[in-house]
Order: structure tokens, then C-alpha cells, then sequence
């Protein structure tokens, strides 16, 4: 048992973003311009190409915990020595500790990963992929704009769990929250009741708007 444990921990180097939260599954572009990090993706590129993303507090500048590891995908080396990158979410981690400060953050970290559950997710995915389709509606109506789900929307419960984290705007402390949850039926149920609202506020406007017209 411990040596699973002890494989399941690593250093890994750390990228902070200011109100972003990366999922797994999730493609995230990165302009990396300030030295110190120019030096990491340098390093992470002779490396694995991994490195961890975590959300940091606007305001204390404090990084979350929890956080996602990315992997460069394709990287532009720019003329100036900045970079344009695309990369994927990969596995979640917990930062234990911070082993190196400068010249950027390395922390030593452990996956985490959903609980195993025994209960039956399907109809917590129908609802809650009717409750997204019924929000794109609306707001589709509320525009006057066209707008469509894309068509490969996962169908899978903890996939289709971390597609709709990632693509909440505006909400980085709850996509936050839904990041931390380690039960695949317990972020759906979250993200449930974050639909319903959203669809009921959508609704509400819809009709005033249907009654001024």
C-alpha cells in the first residue's frame, strides 16, 4: 500500500491564474510572456510537458490547494522568447507542500481522483443534460441569437461532470468548488441545482421580454 501511495505523489511545477480553473479534459491556451515562467515551460518542454495550473484569489494572491495538470499539446516559440501554447487538463492534484519558491513555484503534489460509487448516475446525466439544452434555448431566445451545444458533449457521467464545470463563466470560486468534490454524482447534483437556477432566471426574462414585445 504505500508504495502504490508513495508513486501517486511527484513534483510538479506550478503555473498560477488569477480566476482560471483548468478540468480535465479541458484545452487551455496560454501566452507565457513573464520570465520566470518562460524558464519553467523551458523545463517542463525537456521534461514530460506537464506541469499544474492553479487557480489563485484575485485578491490575497493565495493559489488553491486543488488544482488540475495540464500538458503542452503544441507550443509557438514567438521571436521575443514568449510562447503561445495549447494545452489539455489532465489528472486533479493536491498540493502537500512547496518545495521550491523561485524562480517559479514547485510543489510536491498527490492525484486525486473521483470516489468509486455503486449508485446509478444515468438519470442524474439525462436531467442534467435536458436542464444545459433548456438553458441554451433560452438563451438563444433571450439574444435572438443562434446558439448549439457542440456535438460532442460527453454522455459519460464524471466526463460530462467536468464539461460542464469547465464551460460555467463567471463563477471561477464555484467551478472551484466543483473542481475539490471528489464524488462524480455530487458535482452532477451541484451542477444540477446551478442549471435549474440559471434556466429559471433565463425563463423569467424570456417572458418579460415576450410581454414588452
Amino acid at each position: 500500500m504505500a508504495s502504490s501511495s508513495s508513486l501517486a505523489v511527484r513534483e510538479l511545477p506550478l503555473f498560477p491564474l488569477p480566476e482560471l480553473v483548468l478540468f480535465p479534459g479541458a484545452h487551455l491556451p496560454l501566452h507565457i510572456f513573464e520570465f520566470r515562467y518562460r524558464i519553467m515551460m523551458n523545463t517542463v518542454l525537456q521534461g514530460d510537458r506537464r506541469f499544474g495550473v492553479l487557480m489563485t484569489d484575485p485578491e490575497t494572491g493565495q493559489p488553491a490547494r486543488i488544482g488540475c495538470c495540464a500538458e503542452i499539446l503544441h507550443c509557438q516559440r514567438l521571436p521575443d522568447d514568449r510562447m503561445k501554447m495549447l494545452t489539455l487538463g489532465q489528472q486533479r492534484f493536491r498540493v502537500l507542500d512547496y518545495v521550491r519558491e523561485k524562480p517559479y513555484r514547485v510543489g510536491l503534489v498527490e492525484w486525486i481522483e473521483d470516489q468509486p460509487t455503486e449508485q446509478d448516475l444515468e438519470n442524474l446525466v439525462v436531467e442534467v443534460d435536458q436542464l444545459l439544452r433548456d438553458v441554451v434555448r433560452l438563451s438563444a431566445k433571450l439574444t435572438s441569437r443562434k446558439v448549439e451545444l457542440p456535438s460532442n458533449i460527453p454522455d459519460l457521467p464524471l466526463e460530462l461532470s467536468y464539461w460542464i464545470a469547465s464551460n460555467l463563466y463567471d463563477a471561477a470560486d464555484e467551478q472551484q468548488a466543483l473542481l475539490e468534490i471528489q464524488d462524480t454524482g455530487s458535482r452532477l447534483e451541484r451542477e444540477a441545482e446551478i442549471l435549474t437556477t440559471t434556466r429559471n432566471h433565463l425563463a423569467a426574462r424570456t417572458a418579460l421580454k415576450d410581454v414588452l414585445e
